[in-house]
Formats: structure tokens, sequence, C-alpha cells
């Protein structure tokens, strides 16, 4: 039997993760992360300090979010999430496929998020256990678990193009990370679409538009941060 903690890296499993350790010293975790390609700096930043707390970090890892793109002649969106599915899932399952029989995966659902399902498929042959639900920890208890540790969790812990994205969060990247955002540019102009959904808002779907724009002076409304922003759909 082996015991391998799913880690997002997100504020949920992160808690989980570091939970476990300090509860079940005694046991061999293995911590999976599954890469899309596309984190940003700080989120790589938050990876690497996880690997010093918790030991070595395995990436399943077989093409980027740029590949992917490529490979299919499309940009994800919220109607064809193909991103997580490839990325995500079906590395993660393939390797969980190797172990041997009754070996067991922690995924960092919460006890405040019932309707949540982690990753489950007929022909599992591991068991998964939700480890913040059997704790009883919701959010609450999440977030002060992370700050007594002192644990600070990215803003953004996903792909840095994310098309679940709010205009802030585009306005956010251009202004910290603009080589990465002409990169979104660059990738739209092959494709020919867009990460932003066509008729989201009255601001300009593609991302050089919506540069432009930026610069331009307008202003948006509600452009306060919510916390930590991540797409619901990568998080395992």
């Amino acid at each position: 039997m082996r015991h391998i903690v799913a880690l997002s890296g997100g504020k949920d499993s992160t808690a989980m993760a570091v939970r476990l350790k300090e509860l079940f010293p005694e046991r061999t975790f293995e911590y999976v992360i599954t890469p899309t390609g596309d984190e940003l700096p700080e989120m790589e930043a938050h990876w690497d300090k996880l690997e010093n707390m918790l030991g070595k970090l395995t990436k399943l890892q077989d093409l980027d979010l740029f590949d992917l793109i490529e490979r299919e002649q499309m940009i994800p969106n919220f109607r064809a999430r193909f991103c997580t599915r490839v990325l995500k899932i079906e590395p993660f399952l393939d390797f969980m496929a190797t172990l041997p029989p009754e070996s067991i995966s922690y995924v960092g659902l919460r006890a405040d998020e019932p309707d949540r399902l982690g990753i489950v498929r007929p022909e599992n042959n591991f068991w998964i256990q939700y480890p913040l639900r059997q704790w009883g920890w919701g959010i609450n208890e999440v977030l002060s678990y992370l700050k007594v540790r002192g644990i600070l969790i990215p803003a953004r812990t996903d792909c840095g193009a994310c098309f679940f994205q709010r205009l802030p969060e585009w306005k956010r990247l251009l202004e910290k990370h603009s080589e990465r955002y002409e990169k979104y540019v660059q990738v739209e102009k092959r494709m020919g679409h867009t990460f932003r959904t066509p008729g989201k808002d009255t601001w300009p779907t593609s991302l050089e538009d919506l540069r432009t724009e930026i610069l331009s002076g307008r202003k948006m409304r509600n452009t306060k941060p919510r916390g930590q922003d991540r797409c619901r759909f990568c998080s395992m």
C-alpha cells in the first residue's frame, strides 16, 4: 500500500498535506503534483517551499498547456475544458494505475463543500480519503491553520491564462507579468480565438485589445482582490 497526497498547491490541499505529515510522522507520504506548464513564478516558488517542508514532490507532466493547444489547435474554454482532463486528471489516474492495489489517494475537499466530488471512476484500483472532511475542516479552519503555520498561498495557483479569470485578474497579470501576457496574446493570434469568453462583459475579448483598453486608463468595477483565485475544476 502507498499513500499518495494529491497536491494542487491551493489552500485546501496544502493544509491537508502539511497536517497529514504532522499527524502521521511515521507514515511515508508521496506528494504528487500535476503542473500545466503555465504556472506563474510565484506558484513555482510556492511548490519549492512545499518541497522543503514536505519532501520530494513527484511531478506528473507529459506535455504542457501550450503543447496541448498546438495539438488540439484550440484554446480551452468553459465549454471545452479538455485542459483539466488531459493535463490533470489523466496523468494522475495513469500514475495511480501503476501502484499496488489498495493504495490510498488523499484529496483536499473540505467539509463545507459536500457536493464536490474527487476523481472517482468505476475502474479505480485505489482508495480515496478526504481528510479535511474527516476532521470537519471548512474554509475557516483551513485558513486559520495556514495562518498559524505561516504558509502564504499565491493568488493564482493554476494557469496564468485560465479562462475562468475575472477582468481584475487579467489586469493584475498584465501589470505583474507583462511578458507572460504577451505570450498569451501571440497564442490568440496564432489560434484565431481567445482565452476570454466573448460577450462575458463590456470589455474587449481579445487580450491584445483588452491590454489597449486597460492601458488607456479605463476603470474597472469591483477591482478588490477576492482572495485566492483558482480554477475549481483543476484542483484535486
